[in-house]
């Protein structure tokens, strides 16, 4: 299939072809027949990624901040190569399409194949969006005009903010594509409306609807405009769906609102307030949040958990509902408003009208309307010559994020080796990493990894949950493995991995150990023979507690799914089993609190001792990594993987790496000759000796 995607980094906008996207349990895949462009925010995002490095910077002050933060804690080179590979990443343009449904999730009640429906998904032939992302359209709307249900949803939600009633006057500023509608909106709650942009002809459209719009570019004050239609009393509420970087349209809006009167952001504006301009009326001020409630709540996008309709009237679905049922009783009319249509072949065409064309207000995409063929269009090749495979491994990846592309595939950077397949869920991380790392196929089909007998060698780079399962499947399926870290999430999964017979590698992404630092610490330590004490800090850093790593079911918390590491570097450093652990978390008794902040404790066979500490409430500017060593009368201490220092040491002082070195590229490369040799880089019993230790760390933590 094909989507249109943008590119941040040179600002091309292009026509890519895709694998279809696999479909969760609670998603649809709708084959797409219409889109909308939506002026204001495509325009925005093809405008920003055509900016230079500094204009981008000046627009996103927030992030300078971060860079900034991060050159200090891991060097300049690293931080550069992190903002160039965040940059290169495309993004996937459009959010208001209609189309019909080809297959739907095994826990999908309420929808069938055949169903006529508008969703948020982008502009694609085919896309694969959550239940409760999507709405059937009535049989007497047609599916151009039902295309446009999203984009008049973001207007709905400022809407059901000011919350109107009969009579009342509202003002709406600028009257782009979601301006427009939501004129017509207001109007159909019986209120007085009156609207104004700086185009005459978006003012023309307006007032074909029976709007009181005015033209403020010839000089008409909109205030006392306000002031004089409403017989001087000003506007109940005003809603602003302008996109300026000034802050006028919020001090205009104070200004023609009567006392107590509601101003609500739809659009993009500039936010300096006055105070005195809001004090002395008591005006409230909100901002919209797009479509309506469940927006950014993974429980209600991803998970498909509805919100009760007797707690929460009006959900995102609810919204697009809404919106349906008005087009069917013709209280809404989008058809001027379509100002250009291009065939989805011509998309690019259709950019090019947006950037250059102000006037253009609704560009709608037309889909051709052949069928998909479900089971050949899971995968697509990327290149054709195929390399010699002789005594080199095949590999194929699953996951194709952020690790993927920053870390494993340049580790791989001039060893030998075959790059078969990569798989991603959506297929647009594949291709696009597989384009970049010379893959010869991209999917969305795990099993064109498991099962693929030219593949001997995979690497499993999903989120936490999948882990054990992939890892399974790839053993009886006679794959090696790399796992990164946590090889699973519970000790039921892991006693299921240990009865699997393998003579293959499992192998999980414990770099750490494989860092030049610690391959040093370690060699330095072997000749001291007295027990060791091991002091390892982290500074973590906060995570939203809503962020999937904090999700026990799909994360696991953020010591199985991170702190696991550590405990491994202690082991790894001691040189000696596990004997106890003990661990405790910050926070009152009974209190609920987060993984994140935990002192960890163990203590070995050989009588070494080493404590963990895990902090998520430091400040990033401060090095996220430091592991001391006391033994023998002697010290080590290594400062964020690059300097490492030693005290009382006949014939050390220093060892210092020009960058941050964490092992990532060495143990990798160990992985892959391990594969030709047979010789797994770390010992399979240590792999569970530290994921079982995990797991009694995290149940004293869990009561």
């Amino acid at each position: 299939m094909k989507i249109i995607q943008q590119n941040l980094r040179d600002g091309n906008t292009e026509i890519v072809t895709l694998p279809i996207a696999s479909i969760k349990s609670n998603e649809v895949l709708i084959k797409v027949e219409y889109s909308i462009v939506s002026a204001g925010t495509e325009r925005m995002l093809v405008n920003f990624s055509k900016s230079n490095y500094l204009q981008k910077a000046r627009q996103q002050p927030e992030k300078v901040k971060e860079v900034i933060n991060k050159i200090k804690t891991d060097g300049l080179q690293p931080t550069i190569n992190a903002v160039k590979v965040k940059l290169d990443q495309p993004i996937q343009l459009g959010y208001s399409n209609a189309g019909r449904i080809i297959a739907v999730g095994k826990d999908v009640k309420d929808f069938r194949v055949g169903d006529r429906v508008v969703s948020n998904g982008a502009h694609a032939e085919v896309v694969s969006v959550s239940k409760n992302l999507c709405a059937k359209v009535p049989d007497n709307v047609n599916l151009d005009q039902a295309a446009f249900t999203v984009i008049s949803s973001i207007g709905l939600q400022g809407i059901r903010l000011i919350k109107p009633t009969l009579g009342e006057t509202v003002v709406v500023t600028g009257l782009g594509l979601i301006g427009l509608l939501t004129v017509q909106l207001l109007k159909a709650h019986g209120c007085k409306v009156i609207a104004s942009d700086f185009d005459q002809q978006k003012v023309d459209l307006a007032k074909s609807y029976g709007i009181d719009a005015i033209n403020v570019s010839n000089g008409i004050d909109i205030v006392d405009y306000v002031f004089m239609r409403t017989n001087g009393r000003g506007a109940d509420a005003v809603l602003i769906t302008a996109s300026t970087q000034s802050s006028d349209p919020i001090s205009q809006a104070a200004k023609m609102s009567r006392k107590r009167g509601r101003i609500v952001l739809v659009g993009v504006t500039g936010l300096e307030l006055n105070r005195s301009e809001f004090y002395e009326k008591e005006l409230s001020f909100q901002v919209s949040c797009s479509y309506g409630p469940g927006r950014y709540d993974s429980n209600y996008e991803e998970k498909g958990q509805d919100y009760p309709i007797g707690f929460v009237r009006w959900t995102e679905q609810r919204n697009f509902e809404a919106i349906l049922d008005m087009m069917s009783e013709k209280k809404i009319d989008v058809a001027p408003l379509i100002t250009h249509r291009y065939k989805f072949e011509n998309a690019v065409d259709a950019y090019s009208t947006l950037s250059e064309d102000k006037k253009a207000i609704g560009i709608l995409l037309e889909y051709e309307s052949e069928g998909v063929d479900l089971d050949t269009s899971r995968s697509v090749p990327l290149i054709t010559k195929l390399m010699d495979v002789k005594g080199v491994p095949s590999i194929g990846i699953i996951g194709a994020g952020n690790y993927t592309n920053q870390t494993l595939l340049p580790a791989m950077n001039g060893v030998e080796v075959r790059k078969h397949t990569i798989v991603s869920s959506g297929g647009m991380t594949s291709v696009h990493v597989g384009k970049k790392h010379g893959f010869e196929r991209a999917s969305t089909d795990t099993n064109h990894v498991i099962k693929e007998s030219d593949i001997n060698a995979m690497f499993i780079t999903t989120r936490h949950d999948s882990h054990a399962n992939i890892t399974m499947k790839g053993l009886e399926n006679g794959k090696h493995v790399f796992v990164e870290k946590p090889l699973c999430l519970s000790r039921e999964e892991l006693e299921k991995i240990k009865t699997i017979e393998h003579k293959q590698i499992l192998m999980v992404g414990f770099n750490r150990r494989f860092s030049p630092h610690i391959v040093k610490m370690k060699g330095l330590l072997a000749t001291v023979a007295q027990p060791k004490s091991i002091i390892i800090t982290v500074n973590a850093g906060e995570i939203p507690a809503d962020h999937w790593t904090q999700d026990l079911k799909v994360g696991g918390g953020r010591i199985i799914g991170e702190g696991c590491h550590f405990i491994d570097l202690a082991r790894f450093l001691a040189d000696s089993k596990i004997l106890g652990v003990q661990a405790i978390k910050m926070g009152t008794p009974g209190e609920e609190v987060l993984e994140d902040k935990v002192s960890m404790q163990l203590s070995f066979e050989d009588g070494s001792i080493a404590t963990i500490m895990y902090l998520a409430n430091g400040n990033k500017s401060f090095p996220k990594e430091r592991i001391e060593v006391f033994a023998g009368n002697k010290v080590l201490a290594l400062d964020n993987f690059k300097v490492l220092e030693g005290y009382g040491w006949k014939n050390f002082s220093k060892f210092k790496t020009r960058t941050q070195d964490k092992g990532h590229t060495n143990g990798i490369k160990a992985f892959l000759n391990g594969v030709k040799s047979g010789q797994s880089p770390i010992p399979l019993e240590e792999i569970y000796e530290v994921t079982e230790a995990t797991f009694d760390i995290v149940d004293q933590l869990r009561g």
